[in-house]
């Protein structure tokens, strides 16, 4: 399939977009430009006052991002047979006493496999689990009779959106492909999300599919998967322009989420702080919803040490602010009961 031109296409623009993360346009903000020379720098004793405010905090959450699998079914091609950590089942028995722990009181369920069957498959333990308040698909966008299945899926209480596999892609570009436009129309029509899944190479793809299509309710998954192991100026001060360009142009939400995988094995808070504080700033925390990204995280670090760095990274802000975090935009986004 031939790739249409960059730029291309009928979006009015930043400008006519409808309200943000349940479509407004208002919170698709204006801010001062961003002081980019590299990722910013945290006092230590900035930190350890910041972790010290996350103890005996209680905040109503929202796990806005998380996976169950069942390898045998044979769904997940990604995942390495020999994976000690992502080999195996992860089903809602191991989660629960995470959640718990956490105090998490609702979750959304997200995709991890190229096929309806499997969004099938999650559906039918969202509707077997109390804490999972939606699921986050897949269809085959490149099929344009899929529609029917959308449009059956859409009937489905618990379904909320879809996510198209884009990092796994060999086209950057394939979501602008205009073969594909019955797919995103219909999520608009259908008043369906779509989670933007990607890296910083998408950026400029996903900016143009924003402005395409203004009345989509779409946010990004894991902060579009910035090179945090890399740590060079040149790799955050790109991934940070392209971000900022994204938050101040569109009304799209951002994903606090996924973080810890990009990060080096002996990642430090302060790694990630660099990161999340440029997505809130930029963002707003209007617009930015915690996800656990479990069972991917542990490959990093455990639900809980996720959840607590995460609490920290957030503690300057306001009460008001945090609730919005871990749980208000998540809630407004996917329109959560």
């Amino acid at each position: 399939m031939a790739l249409p031109a960059q730029g291309q296409g009928g979006g009015t623009g930043p400008a006519g977009r409808s309200p943000a993360c349940d479509g407004p346009a208002s919170l698709a903000r204006t801010r001062p430009a961003t002081r980019l020379a590299g990722p910013p720098r945290t006092s230590a004793g900035h930190r350890a006052a910041a972790l010290a405010q996350t103890k005996g905090r209680t905040l109503e959450t929202i796990d806005a991002h998380h996976h169950f699998w069942q390898p045998a079914r044979g769904d997940y091609g990604w995942i390495p047979a020999d994976d000690d950590v992502l080999a195996r089942p992860y089903l809602p028995a191991d989660l629960a006493p995470a959640l718990k722990a956490a105090g998490v009181t609702r979750t959304v369920l997200v995709q991890a496999a190229p096929t309806t069957a499997e969004t099938e498959y999650l559906l039918g333990l969202a509707d077997a689990t109390d804490h999972v308040a939606g699921v986050v698909g897949w269809i085959d966008f490149e099929r344009p009779e899929e529609i029917e299945t959308l449009r059956r899926l859409a009937a489905h209480p618990k379904f909320l959106g879809v996510r198209p596999m884009i990092q796994d892609i060999a086209d950057d570009g394939w979501m602008l492909w205009p073969e594909l436009d019955w797919a995103f129309r219909a999520i608009c029509d259908l008043d369906l999300t779509f989670d933007a899944l990607g890296y910083p190479r998408h950026i400029e793809y996903f900016s143009s599919l924003l402005e395409r299509y203004p009345a989509m309710r779409v946010v990004l998954d894991h902060c579009l998967k910035p090179r945090i192991d890399d740590e060079s100026p040149e790799s955050f001060d790109e991934w940070a322009r392209g971000i900022a360009r994204i938050a101040n142009g569109t009304g799209a939400c951002c994903k606090l989420s996924g973080l810890v995988s990009e990060a080096k094995p002996d990642w430090r808070r302060e790694d990630i702080a660099y990161y999340s504080s440029h997505v809130l700033e930029v963002f707003g925390p209007e617009r930015v919803m915690w996800g656990s990204d479990w069972p991917v995280c542990r490959q990093r670090c455990d639900y809980a040490d996720w959840h607590r760095t995460a609490l920290s990274l957030v503690s300057h802000l306001t009460e008001a602010e945090q609730a919005r975090v871990f749980s208000g935009s998540a809630r407004e986004f996917y329109r959560l009961p």
